[in-house]
């Protein structure tokens, strides 16, 4: 009897009693029903919306601040650029001054070893006859993908020209008589290097871009007959027919090379230019 009268007594659970109170106080939205919970939710509030209110304040009044002090460094960093480039302007005019000084020395108490140390260290724009040698990479390189002027990727047997390749063609003109050789435009002296630099093909540190265009200076028709009969000729050959390398080369009557586009003074001593003076 005693457990039915608590059942009948008891008949909600404790816990679900305190549910029932607790959502009699705050109501099923879960906002305050009572004056003292509504006050603190009321201050809460505006606590915050202080905070965010003071914070956009700050940020409006110090935004022009931040704003000039931008466009100040902008400025600086627009004149410092400004001013690198004037010095780069001097630089390049004080070199090719020198540069020209040392060619007319070069030319005026060369002696009799004059013009062949012109020659070859490649002071002066040279002309004379010659031969034209076009080498470039085999047609079908071109549709293997890959960026940049090779348009291939790797340094595998595919036809693409790589640095030895010019390397060898270079010392084939030089061994069949060649006096002066350019690629590209850029003239080639006794201290000039052909090498690579990830895909590009580097002359003294300038890349080059296919086709590489070769001008000898030298006795045109023998000059191309005894580079051709060489053994660096028929390397070439060898590149046109296994790997599809396209090549050409023809005589000229006259071929134009430019000067080196820099000389680098290692050694000097003075020379006598009159009676009982030097310079």
């Amino acid at each position: 009897m005693s457990l039915l009268t608590n059942v009948m007594e008891h008949s909600l659970d404790d816990g679900y009693a305190e549910a029932v109170a607790r959502r009699g106080e705050v109501g099923r939205s879960h906002m305050p029903r009572t004056l003292r919970a509504k006050l603190g939710l009321a201050v809460g509030l505006v606590l915050a919306a202080l905070v965010v209110t003071v914070g956009a304040a700050q940020a409006q009044i110090s935004a022009p601040s931040i704003a000039k002090e931008k466009q100040e460094l902008i400025e600086r960093i627009e004149a410092g650029g400004h001013r690198a480039d004037e010095l780069q302007q001097d630089v390049d005019k004080l070199r090719s001054s020198v540069e020209r000084k040392q060619r007319q020395a070069l030319e005026k108490h060369g002696g009799r070893r004059g013009k062949t140390t012109v020659l070859l260290s490649g002071a002066t724009p040279v002309e004379g006859p010659g031969l034209k040698l076009v080498v470039d990479d085999a047609a079908d390189t071109e549709s293997q993908g890959g960026d940049g002027p090779r348009k291939t990727d790797g340094f595998s047997d595919t036809g693409r020209i790589r640095d030895r390749d010019l390397q060898r063609v270079v010392n084939g003109l030089w061994a069949a008589g060649a006096e002066a050789i350019s690629i590209n435009d850029q003239r080639l002296t006794s201290r000039s290097a052909i090498r690579a630099a990830g895909d590009a093909i580097l002359v003294d540190n300038k890349p080059l871009v296919p086709p590489y265009t070769l001008l000898a200076i030298g006795p045109g028709k023998q000059l191309s007959r005894t580079f051709q009969d060489s053994v660096d000729g028929q390397y070439l050959y060898v590149l046109h027919k296994d790997y599809g390398a396209r090549t050409s080369i023809s005589v000229q009557d006259e071929v134009r090379l430019p000067a080196a586009p820099s000389l680098i003074l290692r050694t000097a001593k003075p020379v006598r230019t009159g009676k009982g003076s030097t310079s």
